[in-house]
């Protein structure tokens, strides 16, 4: 199909999609007030629906009164019934696909119900807005003139009693349509492979003579791909290799800590940088501005977002909040009812906002991944942002790390510990830990009041990481590739332990 002509059809779909996005934008809390009341309706003569009465529910009170706030292990037993062939149980369509999802631990791995509503009107329709946002931005884009490159977590889907689970890639590569493949690379055979490092070197091979526009996936491991094609390539910028290269889609862990990395092989300002935020569960919110790491919250993908505020999470003062009562800056831990059957769920991730009109969101972290042992709340948002600007002022750059507590023995006082992987060392690690430590309290209060004359805390001790060992651990863990993280802040220490003893 002709350039001219693709970009004239991609031009009405985004005319026609701006319509829809204009009125969640301009009428944000009835657009979700819709979206429950027709969840409900849809669902009220399933198992959930007749336990909470569906049929009488009309008002949010009623909703939020009547049906509980669940984490996966509270629905855990109906999701394997669904998975063994049930169907009708949490959502009134058949759900054939469960997304294999197991985070950044070693726990028993999460199947999350994907239904045929969540694959068309969530997870494909956000794509199609991804990249509406992006031309409508860009109007001199050449994207179509070639392909994306994904790299996606996607092993093969494995198929029982009517239902398949694996990675969410897998599941959104087996049911795309059959022309996306031509605008996308590598090919869906190359995507599907299982074994990580086989297919990383068979997408270097594949990629390297494609006319490649623009790449998606998760920042750590598009890093390690990019770098196997300069390798590969003998070329010091990927621009040597795909000169036509102008944007990059990334979500899955937060871009600060690679920024520096990304510059370095990409050195053209004008290249973008596009952040996306998604899960298993949905797809939740996308950049919709050139240069801005703020993200715009989608309300019309049969999502219904509800939010805890964090100072009172876990607590016996717990309080769950519509969209229509967020405040700006304060972190918020998210629940949402979706169109596959969730129903009040916890995902664990945090968000800020920093707009309420229209609501865009910056992701601030997970509720299980911070550090709080000694009352001093510090989220992965706190670290990344200190770690950011201490790279600067030493002109180091970090590869990965993770963080847990040193605990209180006897008269001794209680501190962090550090494990961080450089790419590039500081010439002081000392230095690099003093400017971090106050670029630690410049960001977060707590952690300040903790740090006073060290009332509570030491200083942070800092041990740095031998090359290459967090994809050690990883790979040891079976956990190399795709929507694999390494896990940043822990209140235990069972992850760093076990990287320490590794790295020693």
């Amino acid at each position: 199909m002709p350039i001219p002509l693709v970009n004239s059809i991609a031009s009405w779909f985004l005319k026609k999609r701006f319509h829809q996005i204009e009125l969640f934008l301009k009428y944000p809390n009835e657009v979700q007030q819709e979206l429950l009341s027709s969840l409900i309706d849809i669902s009220k003569d399933t198992e959930v629906g007749k336990k909470y009465d569906f049929s009488s529910i009309k008002s949010y009170k009623t909703f939020a009164d009547r049906v509980p706030i669940s984490s996966y292990e509270d629905i855990q037993d109906d999701i394997e019934r669904a998975r063994k062939g049930e169907s009708n149980i949490f959502w009134a369509k058949p759900i054939k696909w469960f997304a294999k999802s197991s985070g950044t631990t070693n726990s028993k791995s999460k199947f999350i119900p994907v239904s045929m509503d969540s694959l068309e009107d969530c997870h494909y329709a956000a794509s199609k807005d991804l990249l509406c946002m992006y031309l409508n931005n860009n109007e001199e884009s050449q994207l179509f003139t070639g392909k994306s490159l994904r790299l996606g977590g996607s092993k093969e889907l494995y198929k029982e009693n009517g239902t398949a689970f694996g990675d969410l890639s897998a599941i959104l590569i087996d049911n795309m349509p059959f022309w996306a493949e031509f605008s996308s690379t590598p090919s869906n055979k190359v995507s599907l492979l299982s074994e990580w490092e086989t297919k990383m070197a068979a997408i270097v091979d594949e990629t390297i003579e494609d006319n490649v526009t623009s790449l998606a996936g998760v920042p750590s491991w598009m890093l390690v791909l990019l770098n196997n094609i300069l390798d590969k390539t003998g070329k010091n910028s990927i621009f040597d290799v795909w000169p036509n290269l102008e944007v990059y889609f990334h979500g899955g862990v937060s871009f600060n800590p690679y920024i520096e990395q990304y510059r370095a092989i990409l050195p053209k300002k004008e290249f973008k940088y596009y952040e996306i935020y998604n899960a298993s569960e949905g797809f939740f919110a996308i950049q919709d501005q050139n240069y801005s790491g703020d993200l715009l919250l989608m309300l019309d993908y049969g999502i219904f977002y509800e939010f805890i505020p964090m100072d009172t999470y876990g607590t016996k003062d717990e309080k769950v909040i519509p969209l229509s009562e967020v405040e700006l800056n304060k972190n918020y831990a998210v629940i949402i009812t979706t169109n596959a059957g969730l129903w009040r769920y916890k995902i664990g991730d945090t968000v800020r906002f920093v707009s309420i009109n229209p609501y865009r969101i910056k992701v601030s972290g997970r509720t299980k991944h911070h550090i709080n042992v000694f009352g001093e709340e510090l989220i992965i948002e706190n670290a990344e942002d200190a770690l950011k600007k201490v790279c600067k002022k030493t002109q180091s750059e970090i590869k990965d790390y993770t963080a847990a507590p040193i605990f209180m023995e006897g008269k001794e006082k209680g501190a962090h510990e550090w494990l961080i992987e450089f790419k590039t060392p500081p010439k002081d690690i000392n230095y690099f830990s003093e400017l971090f430590d106050n670029a630690l309290k410049s960001l977060n209060s707590d952690y300040e009041a903790k740090r006073y004359n060290n009332m509570t805390l030491n200083k942070p001790k800092i041990n740095v990481a031998r090359e290459n060992l967090f994809y050690d651990w990883l790979k040891k863990n079976n956990k190399l590739g795709g929507q694999h993280k390494v896990p940043r802040l822990s209140n235990t220490r069972q992850y760093i332990d076990e990287l320490l003893s590794i790295n020693n």
